[in-house]
């Protein structure tokens, strides 16, 4: 087996691998790095200059996996796109939302490069995705060999799949991102047990490791508690979520909070296509029984729209639980709007509930203490912060040592590290060989080189 990190960037981004398995080519994942923009976002694909794919199969939805989808497949006219059956329904509504995403950043910044692809092309991409059943094998036979592969469900988000190959006796395992643990939405993972030759895991949370006493139950209580508190002094919350996944989880939490009366009252906000998403949440819960969300959720906690008159700096027009995208609190996004109305005055909170990237502004906010002041760069905002911002440990991906766990049920001669900081990365590579047959190797690759596997 050869493989190939497209991620000109490493860590986490622009997630994109290939795979040369004998006579077999496979891509996995095309998607876009958010921290960057035009090209400089998007995977690497010179190493497929020449090559013909036989298939290419998504891990999940999020777009820094499936972002660049129609870039990967633009010269490759032929290969079908497998994925779960939750992400069929999901990956052309998300598509779409990017290229609406680049033409406004076009018009309104003059980004070069910018739409990436139309909504046109998203449209003729679509027709070759194809829905699978987590569990059921399937033989896919390309122009000169033959795989396996079969999707498990990973957690993390509906359609969510970890993916296992055989080839010739050989089986790889991809975790793509995982959560073994139960969501409110959706159960965890369901991975196979048995031997891997080579397991291609995630290392998200490297340098995150979960404190005694915080477990996903107790932190659901702790913010609940930390909203509640914030209401009672007459100040408003921001959770800053991804659209996809954490809104919708977060949104049954606190349906549950209100429904044993536990959680004040007080109007809750969801922003577009988060709230698009619950729609389909409810259609893919109602047709697969995948998922728990429908959209009585919305009706029970009377959710409204996000004013769309959010002025950068201000504070919002009425007080409210602001759940709202994007979760790393990205630039020109309605919680990058909201944040610096809020941080600025003590009865207020900010409410993380997921992974932030340390460069991104959520990354950066979360690191600044107390009494400093912050740069909200892309508004010319500069404040300081006096509102409560704190981290919740509600993350869709799973604990490092869970990780290390099951590296070591399942014996791998070879264990490659993906889709993690250096450092991360690095904390899994000094402890997965204690943990591992004295014989088996850990690899870190490096962004566009040809690893023999």
């Amino acid at each position: 087996m050869k493989l190939i990190d497209l991620n000109p960037d490493g860590g986490i981004g622009a997630n994109s691998m290939y795979l040369r398995l004998g006579d077999f080519h496979l891509l996995i994942d095309a998607g876009l790095n958010p921290k960057k923009s035009g090209r400089q976002a998007a995977p690497d694909f010179r190493p497929l200059q020449g090559v013909q794919l036989d298939l290419v199969l998504l891990t999940h939805c999020h777009l820094d996996h499936l972002g660049a989808m129609p870039l990967a497949l633009r010269d490759q006219p032929h290969p079908p796109v497998v994925m779960a059956l939750p992400s069929h329904k999901l990956a052309p509504r998300m598509l779409h939302n990017s290229a609406s995403v680049m033409e406004r950043e076009r018009e309104e910044h003059g980004t070069p490069d910018y739409p990436l692809y139309t909504h046109e092309e998203v449209d003729r991409v679509a027709k070759r995705f194809y829905g699978h059943p987590f569990g059921q094998p399937r033989k896919f036979t390309g122009a000169h060999d033959e795989i396996e592969f079969t999707l498990h469900s990973g957690g993390h988000i509906p359609g969510a799949a970890g993916i296992e190959i055989v080839h010739k006796r050989r089986r790889i395992f991809i975790t793509g991102d995982v959560l073994f643990a139960a969501q409110r939405t959706l159960p965890g993972a369901n991975f196979p047990h048995h031997h891997i030759d080579v397991l291609i895991t995630e290392t998200t949370r490297g340098l995150n490791g979960r404190a005694l006493g915080r477990g996903r139950a107790e932190e659901a209580i702790r913010l609940v508690d930390t909203i509640n508190a914030t209401l009672r002094r007459g100040g408003s919350v921001l959770i800053p979520v991804f659209a996809l996944g954490r809104m919708q989880e977060l949104l049954a939490v606190l349906h549950d909070a209100r429904k044993f009366n536990r959680l004040d009252d007080a109007p809750i906000f969801a922003s577009g296509l988060g709230l698009e998403i619950c729609h389909l949440f409810d259609d893919i819960s109602r047709k697969t029984n995948l998922i728990h969300f429908t959209r009585q959720i919305l009706k029970d906690l009377k959710v409204k729209t996000v004013p769309r008159d959010l002025v950068p700096g201000k504070e919002p027009p009425g007080q409210g639980i602001y759940v709202i995208s994007s979760g790393m609190m990205v630039e020109n996004t309605p919680s990058y709007a909201l944040a610096p109305g809020l941080v600025r005055d003590e009865k207020h909170s900010i409410c993380f509930v997921g992974y932030c990237d340390p460069d991104t502004p959520g990354g950066q906010l979360l690191a600044t203490r107390p009494g400093e002041e912050f740069l909200f760069e892309a508004v010319d905002i500069r404040t300081r912060i006096r509102a409560p911002v704190t981290r919740f440990d509600l993350s869709g991906h799973a604990d490092r040592e869970e990780l290390l766990e099951y590296a070591a049920m399942i014996t791998p001669h070879t264990v490659v590290v993906t889709h993690g900081d250096a450092s991360s990365r690095e904390w899994f590579k000094e402890r997965l060989p204690s943990r591992l047959p004295h014989h088996s190797k850990v690899l870190d690759p490096a962004p566009l080189q040809v690893y023999p596997v």
